[in-house]
């Protein structure tokens, strides 16, 4: 009996350090420091490869000449021109809505 009563205070004092410790310690393990000249040559790196595709590309948006540009408007505008018509004959010609209205003709004219 008497042992038992000297190993519930030791548990419960060990238990007691086990918690404070787990709410001391890190909440992640951070990698391990790389020297400067290591991240100076991963920075330098990673600048230069997203670079590159600056310096083999032309710009954006760039045209030969304004001849060029002016017939994409001409190709932009006739496609665009033919969506919005293909959209208003689609919602004009829609069957279902002209067979509702028959079917709502033919119900006002029986009654």
């Amino acid at each position: 009996m008497a042992r038992s009563r000297t190993v519930l205070p030791l548990a419960l004092a060990l238990a007691i350090l086990g918690g404070v410790a787990w709410q001391v310690a890190p909440a992640f393990a951070g990698p391990p420091r790389a020297s400067a000249a290591q991240v100076d040559v991963r920075l330098a790196a990673a600048i230069s490869a997203g670079l590159v595709p600056l310096a083999v590309e032309q710009p954006a948006g760039a045209y030969d000449s304004v001849v060029a540009m002016l017939q994409s408007w001409l190709v932009g505008g006739t496609v665009l021109t033919i969506i919005i018509a293909a959209a208003l004959v689609a919602a004009t010609a829609n069957p279902l809505s002209k067979r509702r209205a028959a079917v709502a003709a033919q119900v006002e004219g029986k009654r």
